[in-house]
């Protein structure tokens, strides 16, 4: 597909999609470290599916904010940069993209590895598994990614090949609106592109917050979906980081991209 193509696909057809996708899956068991139902490395990569994702991504490390960490994702000289959208035979490829947000995350956590050393961290809407991935890299004691693509769980599986890690759980169930999970730390970058899955995500981190005094960091590069959600007033600024070009250019010149602590006034009320 044209790079137009996928630029619209991936940058606006995704407030449309996903939050479909999250809102279908509602309603699913809770979901823990022992009991979640995730998938091994030797039995979810299946062998079709690995060969077209090796075919049709490239191994890159240039153009983000962490040259530390290799991922396979799409760029315009991959095949599907030019094609058109519906001969690509599976999910849109969200995951594909390094997204700001999920950049700004990885680059505070490879930065300042104190934030999960020894921590158990999940890593909410993982999409191509980067910051899981730095989670690994600075020292969490137990790292969880979440996508509800399962085509962007065996990425992270070659992910974490090409950055020489053994694969870490990874479930692929809708887990916003279930119970509190025992996490240290939830990371999630890019996921306030939708009003509803907003709402969502702010009611089901309250409770976590509330319940297990869990500590969440989110990543975006300035969205208005996000600027605008009553979210907004409860964060405070970690950091922000200049995004490099060729992710401005992928952004539709977003230039910047910030990491937030969330730390609610009422999260000690009932939610």
């Amino acid at each position: 597909m044209a790079f137009r193509g996928w630029k619209r696909l991936l940058l606006w057809g995704r407030q449309n999609t996903l939050p479909k996708a999250w809102r279908s899956r509602r309603g699913g068991p809770s979901l823990r470290w022992k009991r979640c139902c995730h998938w091994n490395a030797g039995k979810s990569l299946d062998p079709e599916v690995r060969a077209f994702l090796e075919e049709n991504t490239e191994v890159t490390s240039s153009g983000h904010l962490t040259p530390e960490i290799r991922l396979r994702l799409l760029t315009p000289r991959c095949r599907f940069w030019r094609e058109k959208p519906d001969l690509w035979p599976y999910g849109d490829p969200f995951w594909a993209i390094y997204w700001p947000g999920g950049q700004a995350l990885s680059r505070y956590i490879l930065d300042n590895p104190h934030v999960v050393k020894g921590r158990s961290v999940l890593d909410l809407g993982s999409g191509c598994g980067a910051t899981a991935i730095a989670a690994v890299m600075s020292g969490a004691s137990q790292v969880l990614a979440n996508d509800i693509d399962p085509i962007a769980g065996m990425a992270m599986i070659l992910n974490c090949e090409l950055n020489h890690l053994n694969p870490f759980p990874i479930t692929i169930k809708n887990i916003i609106n279930s119970e509190a999970g025992n996490w240290d730390l939830i990371v999630l970058g890019d996921m306030f592109y939708d009003e509803q899955l907003a709402d969502g995500l702010h009611h089901w981190l309250r409770k976590c917050i509330r319940i297990q005094q869990t500590e969440v960091l989110i990543g975006d590069p300035g969205r208005h979906q996000f600027l605008s959600h009553s979210i907004r007033s409860q964060l405070h600024k970690v950091i922000e980081y200049s995004l490099p070009e060729y992710t401005r250019q992928e952004n539709n010149g977003l230039t910047s991209s910030i990491v937030w602590s969330y730390q609610p006034s009422n999260s000690l009320e009932n939610c």
